[in-house]
């Protein structure tokens, strides 16, 4: 078998899940449990591409390859759709949804307008069963993600605030409602306010979870520095103080600037 081919990772697929020969853990799994792995390796490739290692990013797209063949072979096996009809899906999507590169001369010639892709998309859901207007959006989304869009679904139709200031005030509201709460209340108050704090993101054209990244990845630096710094006294931070601690991470603010 061709190591190169997709031929050879279906069929390697395939024999794992082959009864009495095949490997008893695939054996066992099934849409939902596997849908979990197929989250995390789409994450995995984010992170890669975030180290810059095209190596890795290599090895991760395998992995999200997998996953689309892994779900592709359980449906065969249950007579629903086959990989042929996955890539053949996708193709006529890509195609449909681009006739600029694909349409006639014409077509080819128009000007891609902005908001394309979601206008055709809209034009496809027509063609379905009649859904609601925030239809579509994964529930398996990151939860700001999903905020995001569902606020972007619901401002196509005119339910936004006219003015970010607006969304500004909503927030500072969210606060006082959150800090307010009861106990067994803070958990929903908390929960609008993170929907608040993603629409101002959506307003300002941030994108919610990168941004959650960066602040993740600087508190890992800023946090290392502390415990470098303290480990040249011979301490580990159980050992220390917030005090000393807060100083060090000061330290590490000043020196990342």
């Amino acid at each position: 078998m061709d190591p190169r081919k997709i031929e050879t990772l279906r069929a390697i697929m395939k024999a794992l899940r082959t009864p009495v020969t095949g490997c008893p853990w695939d054996l066992e799994q099934t849409f939902e449990t596997i849908a979990p792995y197929t989250i995390e390796e789409a994450y995995e490739v984010a992170d890669a591409i975030q180290s810059g290692s095209r190596a890795e990013l290599c090895e991760e797209l395998g992995d999200l390859l997998l996953q689309a063949v892994y779900h592709a072979q359980m449906a065969d096996e249950e007579g629903s759709f086959t990989f042929d009809d996955v890539i053949a899906a996708v193709n006529a999507k890509m195609i449909r949804r681009h006739p600029h590169v694909f349409g006639d001369d014409e077509a080819r010639s128009a000007t891609l307008a902005k908001g394309f892709w979601e206008d055709r998309k809209a034009e496809e859901r027509k063609l379905k069963p009649q859904q609601g207007t925030l239809a579509g959006i994964p529930s398996a989304l990151p939860g700001l993600t999903r905020a995001v869009k569902l606020q972007a679904k619901a401002a196509k139709v005119g339910f936004d605030w006219p003015s970010v200031d607006n969304v500004y005030d909503k927030i500072s509201e969210e606060v006082a409602e959150f800090r307010e709460a009861p106990d067994e209340k803070k958990a929903e108050e908390y929960g609008d306010l993170l929907f608040a704090m993603a629409n101002v993101a959506r307003h300002l054209g941030i994108d919610p979870e990168a941004a959650l990244r960066g602040t993740n990845a600087k508190f890992e630096r800023r946090f290392a520095h502390i415990e470098a710094r303290l480990a040249e006294a011979g301490k580990e931070p159980k050992e220390s103080n917030l005090a000393e601690m807060d100083g060090l991470w000061d330290e590490a603010k000043r020196l990342g600037k």
